[in-house]
């Protein structure tokens, strides 16, 4: 490479195939089409809620117990996908049990009785059988 094509850097051709074109031949130019209003859309709805859950079944006592028995579920082990078998998983249980905690330190002063008692339930049992297993092997 000679230094003069050098300081010239790069060039640029345009190959897109409209200086094929002829320019004498202007491209004939159609009408936009008319536009038409959109259709007026109605406002949405409100969606009822499902029948299985109409009748009050979200709570914090259903939230409560299913935490707390996904958190027994990893305490006791749940069965392998590939072979079957039992095994337990102590940090996830540990993380539920933390959570229900949350739940109890955030929700203070703002439960029912009955929430109370629900949640005073669950977490003692799930810490105590949490001691018991990591105590036992496997």
């Amino acid at each position: 490479m000679s230094e003069s094509e050098a300081d010239q850097g790069f060039r640029v051709r345009d190959r897109r195939g409209r200086a094929d074109e002829p320019a004498s031949s202007p491209r004939p130019v159609t009408p936009p089409e008319p536009m038409t209003p959109p259709e007026p859309v109605s406002p949405p709805q409100p969606v009822s809620p499902p029948e299985s859950t109409a009748g009050g079944a979200r709570s914090l006592v259903g939230l409560f117990i299913m935490l707390g028995s996904v958190a027994a579920a990893a305490l006791e082990g749940m069965p392998d996908s590939g072979g079957g078998q039992a095994k337990r998983d102590l940090r996830q249980a540990a993380e539920l049990i933390d959570v229900l905690v949350l739940l109890r330190e955030k929700t203070e002063g703002r439960r029912t009785p009955e929430e109370t008692k629900v949640l005073h339930e669950v977490v003692y049992g799930l810490q105590l059988r949490y001691v018991e297993a990591t105590r036992r092997p496997g």
